[in-house]
């Protein structure tokens, strides 16, 4: 089986369960390669935006749409992961990259994400289809209890969509339906390791603790979109744009430009950090 190629039984384990890990989807040395630039080049930490969560502490990331010919650029648009996107993607149309974000959590200081589901931010740019969007989170440091790893509801992304509101800065999940689905369903630790990759659904529930522990917890996270799937509220161009797919070798082998003329998300420019009127209506905790 190419490492391109995700397995039938991961596919299944995707639509049952909203997620599946796969472990060494890239190599130590892909990963370090990855963790090395994103410390060293300088457009990360210029264009990083701090989102506070409920207690004030702060979670950095940095967003961008166009997947250009960085390292990062060729991760997303390698074969191994448009691949196996578009196996789980409700589509036949191309695969589209809607953005990346590198998120920094250091140590002591970085902060929870709040329960919610993607599609609870990506329903303000008015995706249709939540079906047809996906994030593959790519861990570059090792993502445990101590430093906040992720935390999912097993099974929550056949909930639908939940009201979202807002908790600090970032757009948080009604609680009463947080509360009600931990009630029926499993709350899982997605403990992984450097090069691990976890594939979730838009409508997953998902959080994570602050960070606490003395070591950092970095990772990548790529969202992408159908190109069936029209967004009526994005100004950016990339999510209806077929990914221009790289070979894996891209990742370690190609020159690799910096991260400098990316397109980065400004925090004004986000829509789901703009009031509609109905998140008034949810309890944020």
């Amino acid at each position: 089986m190419s490492a391109s190629t995700l397995t039938p039984a991961q596919v299944a384990d995707f639509h049952r369960d909203g997620y599946v890990l796969v472990k060494g989807f890239c190599s130590k040395e892909e990963t370090e390669k990855m963790y090395r630039t994103a410390i060293e080049d300088d457009a990360m930490r210029k264009n990083a935006l701090d989102l506070n969560d409920l207690s004030g502490k702060k979670t950095r990331l940095s967003l961008w749409f166009k997947p250009g010919n960085d390292v990062f650029g060729y991760l997303t648009r390698s074969e191994k992961m448009v691949r196996s996107v578009a196996k789980l993607l409700d589509s036949d149309a191309p695969v589209c990259h809607f953005h990346s974000k590198l998120m920094q959590k250091e140590p002591r200081v970085g902060g929870a994400w709040e329960w919610h589901q993607d599609y609870g931010y990506w329903y303000k740019n008015q995706f249709v289809f939540p079906d047809q969007l996906l994030s593959v989170m790519v861990a570059l440091t090792e993502a445990n209890k101590e430093n906040g790893c992720l935390q999912v509801i097993k099974g929550s992304h056949k909930l639908g969509r939940v009201n979202h509101g807002f908790s600090g800065e970032q757009v948080g999940a009604d609680m009463v339906m947080v509360e009600n689905a931990l009630k029926t369903m499993e709350l899982v630790y997605c403990e992984i390791d450097p090069g691990d990759a976890l594939f979730f659904h838009s409508n997953l529930l998902h959080r994570s603790e602050a960070n606490l522990s003395d070591k950092p917890r970095w990772s990548i996270i790529a969202c992408y979109n159908s190109q069936s799937n029209l967004a009526y509220n994005e100004t950016s161009t990339s999510w209806k744009t077929p990914v221009d797919m790289v070979p894996d070798e891209a990742i370690l082998e190609w020159e690799a430009d910096s991260l400098s003329s990316a397109d980065f998300l400004k925090k004004e420019n986000d829509p789901a950090l703009k009031e509609t009127g109905w998140e008034k209506d949810v309890k944020s905790s």
